[in-house]
């Protein structure tokens, strides 16, 4: 059964109500939209489906890393030429002082507005860690969701966004007009924290056009395996940073690798920065102890509370730590208490530490040098100016003023009211396909929404998607494009969802 006939059954089901949603709001999710004009976009999705699965896989084959300063200028052409082949009448580069961003815009005649942020960059890769080659977009079958592509890229976030490209394709195809017009903004930096995306927002051409939209959102494919979603209505901010310990900056310790004989009366720059990381958290190894770290954060509401255990409701703990390969939460928390932990808990995460030698067997040195990567995930009402400030203070106050720190990029945290049109547009679709959607407070994960909702933009904003796929950041990403879990909808039905969303927005009140 097609998506298109699963919404035609759905019509009138008093069983489409969301949590949040008045009756009348249910009945007018059952309802689609311009049915008959939906059928023949349907249609064209279908014949076009060949297509938008090899678009999918030449984006892939066509990356760009900003963290390697890798083939950024070839990948934002790319992104640009698939941005102006699905409508767009006007793409235009977007200098920037890191990579370049792109601004778009679709004018349909329409008397409402709708944003689409995209990201056109990706995470580095390890081939080693893959089954296949991360840029040659393999499809294969994986057990329980079906045909997959393998890529860096396919699930974060070139899958869905070519999903988004197909649903604009179709509409050509089918010979019908897009119910809203459209403004989309792109960057080449969202993988190393976004440094310079405001400069793209706030350009005055880019800002006039964005303050006419309804509000604005990034593609994503977020089913579960039972069919389920999650709607955000916020994101955690991100501050990313390097901490440097060196022998030269410190006055300690060597300046360049010496035998290590010679700890016995030289310092060691590497211990001197493992003590330092010891004291950015407490003794359970997950609390923040950075000096004042918690002065700003807001506890959650009744309301965020209430939305949270909905969601612990409806999606399985199980399938959770399958996907992540974990066997307990935190303090072995349950299931709902690790969610209300997910939400409202900011962060100090280690993403990896480099010093001395590192290779086959053992090496007799005491280096020079020792780098932390790290992260910081940043809560309501924390801003990211001011966990960069508190963070170089503390390490200050306790005699680690000389190790360097390096703050690459961050923003603020995100959120949207759950009455914006954007977060009830969803809500609608999502019934609509038989999703069941339950919402969130804000999602663990980062993007730069804040670069929206905040003045001087100001618009509501969130992620939408039908569809699966896992894996971002790590070995084996995946998308699913043809799907064997009738619970999940594939390519074809995630690029119907977005035609559907479109259509919402352009009726919703």
């Amino acid at each position: 059964m097609t998506s298109l006939d699963r919404r035609q059954l759905l019509a009138g089901s008093a069983a489409l109500m969301l949590p949040g949603m008045g009756m009348a709001s249910a009945a007018r999710a059952a309802v689609a939209p311009a049915a008959d004009a939906q059928k023949k976009i349907r249609a064209a999705i279908d014949r076009q489906l060949p297509e938008n699965i090899a678009r999918i896989q030449d984006w892939i084959r066509h990356p760009g890393i900003a963290a390697e300063n890798w083939q950024m200028e070839e990948a934002c052409a790319y992104t640009m030429g698939l941005i102006r082949d699905a409508g767009f009448q006007m793409v235009k580069r977007m200098p920037t002082k890191g990579q370049p961003g792109i601004f778009a815009t679709l004018d349909a005649g329409a008397k409402r507005t709708v944003g689409i942020y995209f990201m056109y960059d990706v995470k580095q890769v390890n081939p080693a860690e893959w089954s296949s080659p991360p840029f040659e977009a393999r499809i294969t079958n994986k057990p329980g969701w079906g045909q997959v592509i393998v890529g860096r890229g396919a699930i974060n976030q070139k899958g869905p966004e070519a999903a988004f490209l197909a649903a604009l394709h179709a509409f050509r195809a089918a010979g019908q007009k897009l119910p809203v017009n459209l403004v989309l903004v792109a960057e080449g930096e969202e993988e190393i924290a976004s440094p310079n995306f405001h400069q793209i927002v706030q350009a005055p051409e880019v800002l006039a056009a964005l303050k006419k939209c309804d509000g604005i959102v990034i593609p994503t494919a977020w089913q579960t395996a039972n069919g389920s979603t999650v709607i955000n209505l916020g994101a955690k901010g991100p501050i990313e940073f390097q901490l440097i310990a060196s022998g030269e900056r410190w006055g300690k310790g060597p300046k360049i690798d010496i035998h290590s004989s010679q700890h016995a009366h030289v310092d060691s720059p590497v211990w001197h920065l493992v003590q330092a990381l010891n004291t950015l958290v407490k003794e359970d190894g997950f609390t923040p102890a950075i000096d004042g770290w918690f002065e700003n954060v807001r506890g959650l509401t009744a309301r965020e509370k209430e939305l949270i255990a909905m969601t612990a409701a409806s999606q399985s703990e199980a399938e959770a730590k399958r996907a992540m390969g974990v066997k307990m939460w935190i303090n072995n928390e349950p299931w709902q208490q690790s969610l209300e932990r997910l939400a409202s808990q900011p962060t100090v995460n280690i993403q990896g530490l480099v010093a001395g030698y590192t290779g086959q067997g053992g090496k007799t040195v005491l280096p020079g040098r020792a780098e932390a990567k790290l992260e910081c995930r940043l809560v309501p009402n924390q801003t990211f100016r001011e966990a960069e400030a508190k963070l170089k203070a503390h390490l200050a106050k306790r005699g680690f003023g000389d190790i360097e720190v390096v703050v690459s990029g961050g923003y603020d945290p995100t959120e949207t009211a759950e009455d914006a049109r954007v977060v009830r547009a969803q809500q609608a679709v999502y019934a609509r396909f038989n999703a069941p959607a339950t919402l969130y407070p804000r999602s663990a994960g980062s993007w730069p929404g804040s670069v929206f909702t905040q003045p001087p933009v100001s618009l509501p904003a969130g992620q939408f998607g039908l569809g699966h796929g896992s894996g971002a950041h790590a070995p084996n990403e995946y998308f699913v494009i043809e799907s064997t879990n009738p619970a999940v909808q594939g390519l074809a039905g995630c690029t119907a969802g977005f035609v559907d969303f479109l259509y919402e927005m352009a009726v919703a009140r």
